[in-house]
């Protein structure tokens, strides 16, 4: 395949965050020539008819999403979903503009089919952004329905940890008319203090902090959504399930990045030079389905659940749709599969959904949970 020699011989030898920069630069300018963006939808994008899925009371054309963390300051989710994203989050957005960590602090582990990432949440802040998809918005006018585009959210690494709150509903604010669900992102390991904000006692008041902030704003109608970390211990991924039901959140994103660096095939000293930071990609898979079996158990068919974390192939995400996923996001995967990997995906998934005997990808959400764990949540 093209993309894998490209890859091997030159994108591997290149500083990781700077042929992103490049790439994704090439993409936008592409997608920007006159009808190209819709051309390139119609040969990428999702289009068998069993793929189509609805979850919030919006309807996506394909269950695989890109994750956040690759368009952070929404300047191409329209390029991004015409190589066939069902969906495109962006983000993670802050309520200052921050320059993140110091560079070098992306790495590829290739042996793993992995990514190191300790950017630190740089991105233009939610008043640059907030105008970026007002912009998006107003030119989409009358141009029929784009895929569905949702806004992560994460806290000012700056600010004190009394007034993290406060920067995260201020970004609610400016956000939400512009998206189609937000999420509260307290999972990401690259800023201090932040995967903290998981314990359920510190959560329940920025989650219904956040949840009040959109209602009054006028958005009591917009899904909301917490992401957490893989690393979280077993009963604190059943008490986040727990606050979810408890405040009528909307959803769950499992997982983010790890600090694990376990049953890697890459050299020790490699691992080691490419230091802290959030590890994405193959080695996340197994730990990230057992999370969101625990929130499937928990939690029944009452929250929709969106996986991420080393979904590679089709069968990946059959396996999370299966397991009680709604939705599927990768971005490692686009990373090493290369721009034909979201078609390639849905492409494989359509097939499996077929050959299961279903008539949509909906019916099969959560086949492999047994019926009795299914249920209510647990008191």
């Amino acid at each position: 395949m093209l993309y894998q020699m490209l890859f091997h011989a030159v994108l591997r030898h290149t500083d990781a965050e700077t042929a992103h920069r490049l790439s994704f630069a090439a993409l936008r300018g592409l997608a920007a020539a006159p009808g190209a963006a819709a051309a390139m939808s119609r040969v990428l994008g999702p289009r068998e008819p069993e793929l189509e899925v609805t979850a919030f009371g919006r309807t996506f054309p394909g269950p695989l999403g890109l994750a956040a963390g690759f368009d952070k300051n929404a300047e191409g989710p329209d390029a991004l979903a015409a190589l066939g994203f069902g969906f495109v989050e962006i983000g993670t957005v802050t309520g200052h503009p921050q320059p993140g960590n110091p560079r070098p602090r992306l790495f590829r582990l290739p042996a793993d089919r992995a990514i190191v990432n300790r950017m630190g949440f740089n991105n233009q802040g939610s008043v640059v952004v907030a105008d970026r998809l007002r912009e998006r918005r107003d030119r989409r006018r009358g141009r029929g329905p784009a895929v569905p585009v949702g806004v992560n959210i994460g806290r000012t690494k700056a600010v004190p940890d009394s007034a993290a709150v406060a920067d995260y509903t201020t970004s609610a604010r400016r956000l939400a008319p512009y998206a189609d669900y937000l999420v509260v992102n307290v999972s990401s390991p690259n800023t201090p203090g932040l995967r903290d904000l998981q314990a359920v006692e510190r959560l329940r008041p920025l989650l219904a902090e956040v949840r009040a902030a959109l209602d009054t704003a006028g958005h009591a109608d917009l899904p909301l959504l917490v992401k957490i970390a893989p690393d979280l211990a077993d009963e604190d991924v059943d008490a986040v399930a727990d606050l979810a039901l408890d405040l009528g959140l909307d959803g769950v994103i499992a997982t983010n990045t790890t600090t694990a660096r376990t049953g890697l095939a890459t050299a020790p000293d490699e691992v080691a030079a490419a230091g802290a930071g959030g590890l994405s990609g193959a080695p996340l898979r197994a730990r990230s389905l057992e999370v969101l079996r625990r929130l499937r158990a928990r939690a029944g068919d009452r929250l929709v659940l969106v996986a991420a974390g080393g979904v590679s192939t089709p069968e990946d995400a059959w396996e999370r749709i299966r397991a009680g996923a709604t939705l599927v996001q990768g971005y490692t995967g686009l990373i090493y599969g290369g721009p034909l990997w979201p078609r390639r995906v849905h492409r494989g998934l359509a097939r499996l959904v077929r050959a299961a005997g279903y008539a949509s990808v909906g019916d099969a959400v959560g086949a492999d949970v047994p019926a009795a764990a299914a249920g209510p949540a647990a008191g």
